[in-house]
């Protein structure tokens, strides 16, 4: 029996989604680790209400509101010790393209990231369509020159455009509206994000709720999302 090669994990970068619903676009990058990582922490958070009782002996049912993206925290180990080159900050500079707007969504006037995908041999729950949320390098050995020999980089990757299920019959067409209600972290932008692909269209939430701040939302408000449809009417989108 032949032996089996060991899969590299790697982390692929794409153009943004052109528009709402959309997918992907073309890969901008591939970034191949150096060593796979050891561990991989994959998390994936679920709102629940209860409508308190003063009367009621016992809690009240929870009331299923929704669920929050996946979310995968990974670390990469970086090591040019035995060439003395480049090697490391060059590929912390290709982590970080992830990181900024490419130059079609700025030439569209719509920034936008990158969106990347984790992918690491045949394994499914870790590898879907995100956004680098977070990065963070810590760099532990240098040559004589100040060139980083050594890096450990922690990546989060924030799950984006996945499928929500709508609370209404007319889900389903993409002119539905969808309420969400406000948990602690949120934004306007960042709800743009997920509902749309596009964390520029938060304008229409914002109009639809009479909010004038899009970075301050009560937590336990609850708004209404316009749907995609209707955002790129507004937005001028063919």
């Amino acid at each position: 029996m032949a032996a089996q090669s060991l899969a590299r994990a790697r982390l692929v970068i794409m153009e943004p989604p052109a528009k709402v619903g959309a997918k992907p676009g073309a890969r901008l990058a591939s970034v191949p680790f150096q060593f796979n990582p050891n561990t991989l922490a994959l998390a994936k958070s679920v709102e629940w209400r209860r409508k308190p009782s003063r009367m009621a002996g016992q809690a009240a049912l929870p009331e299923f509101v929704g669920s929050g993206p996946r979310t995968l925290s990974v670390e990469v180990f970086l090591d040019a010790t035995a060439t003395h080159d480049n090697s490391v900050e060059e590929r912390v500079e290709k982590l970080m393209v992830a990181c900024v707007p490419t130059k079609r969504s700025l030439a569209r006037k719509k920034p936008a990231s990158p969106w990347v995908r984790f992918e690491w041999g045949t394994a499914r729950t870790t590898s879907f369509d995100g956004i680098l949320a977070n990065l963070s390098v810590d760099y532990a050995l240098f040559d004589v020159d100040g060139k980083p020999l050594r890096a450990t980089c922690a990546l989060s990757i924030e799950e984006a455009g996945a499928d929500t299920p709508g609370q209404n019959p007319t889900s389903g067409s993409p002119g539905a509206r969808r309420t969400h209600r406000v948990v602690a972290g949120d934004s306007l932008p960042q709800l743009a994000w997920q509902e749309y692909g596009d964390a520029t269209l938060w304008r229409p939430i914002a109009e639809a709720n009479d909010i004038d701040d899009p970075m301050v939302l009560p937590v336990g408000r609850e708004l209404l999302l316009p749907g995609a449809a209707e955002v790129n009417e507004q937005d001028g989108v063919a």
